[in-house]
């Protein structure tokens, strides 16, 4: 298989042989992992939970994970799911990796459509499935928004789009993603929402794609599938914990093959889990810290404050030369726009992750000012 190199690898690729300025600390905003504790109870129960290591962990899933993760949907989205409708997964990086290889497998001439610019893993899923890829272009002209293309869809298989969005962090409302659940049942493909971002929002919280389908009367989720995690919303990616939730018809074949992946969660990282899914007052604090960042962002470099996730879509002029000169003259390390995408059109965008402290987020917003003059 012919993968391509991951964005991180590539950006060291690019920057080696550089100097940074040693007059500055090192920063680094090129990863969107937080920054912040993982909260002490959530700890706790893991600690707790360590006699639980004698035991093999069941591919389905603990029922107290389970359960406080459609307790988070309903909590969250108000979409009550049955118990066949839902499945826990060890991150969702894993889920997405698998799951198109799983669906696609029995098609002749696959093809899955994806966001551009992306989570790598989607174009990794489709390679690994022999697939032919569809890119829906996320621009500056489209305001980041994924636009249906009828003579595209019916072609497809698979389309994963990814709101809110990351790198773009442009959102979708309930009315647009309907569409997009009209055109899955139209064209018959099974359309995935990535909504690992869905807890990082600074006033008004993002749809998520089930509610969607609930609102045009696809009240059994046919062709719908979304997946979420908790490593943006509790900073907890060390936990592994995710799910895919949807259709019921589908979850119960995927999950026959889950026991051939072998990709259950530990015991002890499963009761963490549930106890951090069915927490909200931790992912509140979380919410602030970053809304603070991005209050921050607005006030040094005159951006407007996004609705969703925790990134900077800055536009540039040239983003390899942008990140290589930041990088050299004030030691911060930024990720260029397209080493997340295809096609020339997101040269003019480097991705900034506000995930450290108020402190040194300011500190790095002021380099960039001071680089941009």
């Amino acid at each position: 298989m012919d993968f391509e190199a991951y964005p991180f690898e590539k950006l060291t690729s690019l920057l080696e042989g550089i100097t940074p300025n040693s007059d500055f600390e090192p920063l680094t905003l090129t990863i969107g992992e937080p920054q912040f504790q993982t909260p002490d109870f959530i700890q706790e129960v893991l600690k707790q939970s360590t006699p639980l290591l004698n035991k093999y962990p069941k591919t389905v899933g603990e029922p107290i994970l389970k359960k406080s993760q459609i307790e988070f949907v309903k909590k969250r989205f108000n979409v009550a799911l049955e118990m066949s409708q839902i499945i826990p997964v060890f991150g969702t990086r894993e889920v997405l990796f698998n799951f198109p290889q799983f669906l696609l497998f029995d098609k002749k001439e696959p093809t899955i459509a994806f966001t551009n610019p992306f989570y790598q893993i989607y174009e990794g899923a489709a390679i690994a499935s022999r697939a032919k890829t569809i890119h829906i272009n996320l621009t500056k002209e489209n305001h980041f928004k994924a636009l249906i293309d009828p003579e595209v869809l019916q072609t497809c298989d698979l389309v994963i789009i990814n709101f809110p969005n990351n790198p773009t962090a442009g959102s979708m409302n309930i009315e647009e993603l309907s569409k997009w659940v009209e055109a899955a049942l139209k064209y018959n493909f099974v359309l995935l929402n990535d909504e690992c971002y869905s807890e990082i929002y600074n006033d008004t919280p993002d749809p998520s794609l089930l509610e969607a389908s609930l609102a045009v009367g696809n009240n059994d989720f046919k062709n719908i599938l979304v997946v979420n995690s908790i490593s943006k919303r509790s900073s907890a990616p060390g936990l592994r914990s995710g799910f895919i939730a949807g259709d019921a018809k589908i979850l119960k074949a995927y999950m026959k093959y889950r026991t051939y992946v072998g990709c259950a969660s530990p015991l002890p990282l499963q009761h963490a889990s549930a106890k951090a899914w069915s927490d909200e007052t931790h992912v509140q604090s979380n919410r602030e810290q970053y809304k603070k960042n991005f209050t921050l962002a607005k006030e040094i470099l005159g951006i407007d404050i996004p609705k969703s996730t925790f990134y900077v879509w800055l536009e540039v002029d040239d983003d390899l030369a942008f990140t290589k000169r930041l990088y050299k003259e004030k030691n911060l390390k930024v990720l260029p726009g397209s080493y997340l995408s295809r096609g020339d059109f997101n040269t003019k965008h480097v991705r900034i992750a506000l995930v450290e402290n108020e402190a040194k987020t300011k500190e790095a917003l002021l380099r960039i000012k001071e680089y941009v003059k």
